[in-house]
């Protein structure tokens, strides 16, 4: 006879009730200096929220934005989120109010939940969207109602900047998000008794795919911070006993450099996962210097975002490089031929696997552009594999600039420059910085008379965009380097920077 199976929720929605089975009393989550979170609380507090959130129309297949920094209602909106079969789409609390209003529209979000102490920010971004602010609801409230979902159902939309200026929504299934999990879980061996510091933003897919879900899935802790101060990282590792912390090369410098890190007990600490770029000798000498020593990475948004993993062990073996594919996942270099290239030869790097983006929101130009005829993702980044599969990243196809872990697109600060009036021409490069491994530079032609534009940029760009993506020095050329096709030499103008040719790097303090 034919069986009736009853209807499950296969996604990511299953999983704190899952947590409240089996390990109800764990700490899922430290806020705070008080706040301890178990997995049956937070599992209660997520189905209240998904409960309400139904009452107000949220039904599968709606997307519901999230403004906030880390703490426990971006976890409960994600989770309740995925119990109801809604996509979740977070939204970078540093972009500037236009930027915000156009993920909002162009994801088309139903709803807008933001931190209290961000409402003037989420209203200038939602526009017509309804607002509300995120709070922990109590689990007594109606049962959410049940809904079917399996691994390919969309989960979240997570945006990131694009060659042209705007941003793409790249569609991460349920089942990309729990296969780059299990990534995690097998690479890193996380552990039920693991406590995670989780310090860069949850909006950012290292820190949600790299960071909170593995730690949730597994059942371990995690402790939120709503923002990286070094200091105040070093209390928590010693007071929670901190075993993982995940960061980019300026996150683990800062702590190196803080006052008190000679004095903090650092013996908890047994996993640290550095991404974005390598970690530079003198940091890495630091660590080694207390005990510690690093695994790295190389992922993308669209990946979940691992693609490579760099274990401990080979740091110093394989000094530069971002390591092998991740357990499930593929990674392949190919040459200006289309060709797999030979160990060695610089190509376009390329990744496939269950944990790789289904594609872009609304866009499926851009999403059949990102995809090879044999189904693989194009990176956009330059680099080779050696002749054991551990991959070295050379360059960025995409001029993509990383400053302080934040991904800046020239095309977008370009398109805004180009506004300014007396602007005839721009480029945007990443010039080295000490402290955040990159900072932005304009390098402009203007025309004649058209006064002191140099001043005029950063007050032009103020509000507009993200403070972190202001050009931190505008240097005036009579020409920009051009291609005989027109194109600017965006290498031919680092050479120049690097050289002193357009002025000495300037001493700057960074606030944003």
């Amino acid at each position: 006879m034919e069986v009736e199976y009853p209807m499950l929720n296969r996604g990511l929605g299953s999983w704190l009730a899952a947590r409240r089975r089996t390990t109800p009393d764990a700490n899922a989550l430290i806020h705070g200096d008080s706040e301890f979170v178990t997995y049956r609380a937070l599992s209660e507090r997520t189905d209240g929220l998904a409960a309400m959130l139904a009452q107000r129309g949220i039904a599968r297949g709606d997307r519901v934005a999230y403004l906030g920094d880390n703490q426990p209602s971006f976890v409960e909106t994600l989770f309740a989120c995925a119990i109801l079969g809604a996509v979740f789409v977070p939204l970078n609390t540093r972009l500037a109010a236009p930027e915000l209003a156009f993920i909002v529209e162009n994801s088309g979000a139903a709803l807008v939940l933001h931190d209290p102490r961000l409402s003037a920010l989420a209203l200038g971004a939602a526009g017509s969207v309804p607002v509300r602010i995120a709070e922990s609801v109590a689990g007594d409230v109606a049962a959410p109602p049940a809904v079917e979902l399996d691994e390919s159902d969309p989960a979240v939309l997570l945006y990131t900047s694009g060659t042209t200026g705007r941003p793409k929504g790249a569609v991460l299934t349920h089942g990309n998000l729990t296969w780059n999990s299990i990534n995690v879980l097998v690479d890193v061996d996380v552990a039920s008794t693991d406590v995670a510091l989780i310090i860069s933003p949850l909006f950012h897919a290292a820190s949600l795919g790299m960071g909170l879900l593995p730690i949730l899935l597994k059942g371990a802790t995690a402790v939120l911070e709503p923002a990286f101060d070094a200091g105040r990282a070093l209390q928590l590792i010693e007071q929670h006993g901190v075993t993982m912390l995940s960061g980019v090369p300026t996150t683990f410098q800062f702590l190196a450099e803080h006052p008190d890190w000679s004095t903090t007990e650092l013996g908890s600490l047994r996993k640290l996962t550095c991404g974005g770029s390598p970690v530079p000798t003198r940091v890495l000498e630091a660590y080694e210097a207390r005990g510690l020593s690093f695994s790295q990475g190389y992922g993308m948004t669209e990946a979940s975002p691992g693609a490579t993993f760099l274990p401990a062990s080979m740091t110093r073996a394989k000094m530069g490089s971002a390591g092998i594919a991740h357990f499930f996942t593929s990674i392949r270099v190919v040459d200006e031929h289309g060709e797999v290239a030979a160990p060695f030869v610089i190509g376009e790097i390329q990744v496939a696997g269950p944990n790789v983006t289904s594609g872009y929101h609304g866009d499926e130009a851009a999403t059949r552009a990102a995809f090879t005829d044999d189904g693989w993702f194009r990176s956009g980044d330059l680099g080779s594999l050696d002749d054991h599969g551990y991959l070295f990243v050379s360059d960025r196809l995409k001029d993509m600039i990383i400053s302080g872990g934040e991904n800046i697109y020239p095309a977008e600060v370009e398109d805004l420059i180009m506004g300014i009036d007396g602007v005839t021409g721009v480029a945007v490069i990443g010039v080295p910085d000490e402290r955040w491994g990159e900072v932005p530079w304009a390098i402009v032609t203007v025309r004649d008379g058209a006064g002191d534009v140099a001043e005029m940029i950063p007050a032009a760009l103020n509000g507009r965009i993200a403070r972190y993506k202001i050009p931190k020095s505008v240097v005036l050329v009579d020409a920009l380097p051009r291609t005989a096709s027109g194109k600017t030499r965006k290498l031919e103008l680092r050479r120049q920077v690097a050289a002193g040719e357009l002025g000495a790097i300037p001493a700057h303090h960074r606030t944003a």
